[in-house]
Formats: C-alpha cells, sequence, structure tokens
C-alpha cells in the first residue's frame, strides 16, 4: 500500500482527512478552490484562460513540457500534488511506462469528486489529504509534480519539501507557480493585489535556490510573465 495512513473511500476517492477542515481561516483563494461551482468550470473554462493570460503557454503546451520534465516514459510513480480536477493528472498518466500509477493528491473534496468523474482511469487513484504533511512513505515516487497550486498554499515551501521527501533518488520534480521580476514597482503592485486574496508571489531565486540548498541536481527555469517552471533531479 502507498499511504502511510488510514484512508477511507469516499466518492471515488481515498480520505485520509475525514472531516477535517481545509484552513482554520481559508482565503478568497482557497474558498475558490472549495466550491462545487470552481471544481465544475476549472478544467475547461477556469484554468486554460487564467494561465495562458499568465503564462502565454496553453494547457497542451504546458502538458507536454511537463511530461518531458518528468521523463514520464521511464517512470512507474507519479504524484500529482494539488492534483485539482485532475486536469494534468489525467494526461501525464498516460505518458507513464507500462503498468504505472499516478496519484492525484488535494484537499479539496469537491476538486476530487470531479477529478475522479473527469479523469478516472485504472492507472490513477485519487486521495485527500494535506500536502504539508504527506501520506506516503520517504522515497516512494519516480516523479512529483505541484502546477499551478503552491501560491495557494499557506507554506509552500513546507509542501516542497514534503515533495523532496517522498521523491526517489534519481526522480524528477516539477513546480509550476506565480513569478514576479525584480522590478522594484510592478514586484510591490503584483505582490500586493496577490496578497488580497490570499496568493504568494515568489520571485526567480526563491525555488530554485531551495532545490539547490537541497541538493538537487539539473535544476532548470523557465519564466513567461508571471509564471514560472522549474524541475529538478534528486541526485542517486
Amino acid at each position: 500500500a502507498l499511504l502511510t495512513d488510514t484512508a477511507v473511500l469516499r466518492h471515488g476517492f481515498l480520505d485520509v482527512l475525514g472531516a477535517s477542515a481545509s484552513s482554520p481561516v481559508p482565503t478568497v483563494a482557497q474558498r475558490a478552490m472549495n466550491s462545487p461551482f470552481v471544481a465544475t468550470v476549472y478544467e475547461r473554462i477556469w484554468r486554460p484562460t487564467a494561465f495562458y493570460l499568465a503564462s502565454g503557454v496553453t494547457t497542451r503546451a504546458e502538458q507536454r513540457r511537463a511530461a518531458s520534465a518528468l521523463r514520464l516514459p521511464t517512470a512507474q510513480r507519479l504524484l500529482d500534488v494539488a492534483c485539482g480536477p485532475g486536469n494534468f493528472t489525467g494526461p501525464l498518466a498516460r505518458q507513464l511506462s507500462d503498468g504505472g500509477l499516478a496519484v492525484g493528491f488535494d484537499i479539496s473534496e469537491p476538486m476530487l469528486t470531479r477529478a475522479v468523474l473527469d479523469n478516472s482511469t485504472p492507472d490513477i487513484c485519487y486521495v485527500r489529504g494535506d500536502a504539508r504533511a504527506l501520506p506516503f512513505a520517504d522515497a516512494t515516487f519516480d516523479a512529483v509534480c505541484c502546477f499551478g497550486a503552491l501560491y495557494l498554499m499557506p507554506e509552500p515551501f513546507r509542501v516542497a519539501g514534503e515533495m523532496l521527501r517522498v521523491l526517489r533518488p534519481g526522480g524528477r520534480i516539477a513546480i509550476l507557480t506565480s513569478y514576479v521580476s525584480d522590478a522594484p514597482v510592478l514586484r510591490q503592485a503584483l505582490s500586493t493585489g496577490a496578497g488580497v486574496i490570499g496568493l504568494t508571489m515568489f520571485d526567480r531565486r526563491a525555488f530554485v535556490e531551495l532545490f539547490a540548498s537541497a541538493g538537487l541536481v539539473d535544476v532548470e527555469q523557465h519564466t513567461a510573465r508571471a509564471v514560472q517552471f522549474v524541475a529538478a533531479t534528486k541526485p542517486e
């Protein structure tokens, strides 16, 4: 079994939290992610539009970049943290080697319910839990990713640390998250606006330095408008 915590099967996904709240004082953005309405429109309308405006990159191009960066054809186990309705989990699962398994992980019940309905196959399972304490043993996954969610989380660097913990040596990690340039006026404006709705704007160095300080190698970063993509390898 992959899980280290006891889980209950609910609505087609495994739940290790039960009735636990997602956040004591959820932000505007976190409340949106826990909305059944947002879960319904997120995959088809909200995310493709918002991320194209933020990066100029289409969803299909994002998915191709993710599969390449994570080296999925040679991977057996993939963890998609904050998977939402599974709009990346499903396509990435199809890139895994034969017999592979993709685990979509999220804290939102409406998002996971939608993921089970829209992006569920025999090589995918969905788990509800808190990404600050991933319910998996060390070195469980060949590839770990988190696309478009770290800026929503109250402790993003703790989550990134958990992602590194469950990644096996030789495995790949990839994240897509917010980005703001070093230009003082632009940085202040974007950070202030994002903070109002509970979003964090990360600079160019935040995750590159985190990965480097953790000993990761082959660190690559791409920035575009308000988005950055960072990938790296956990050394053997």
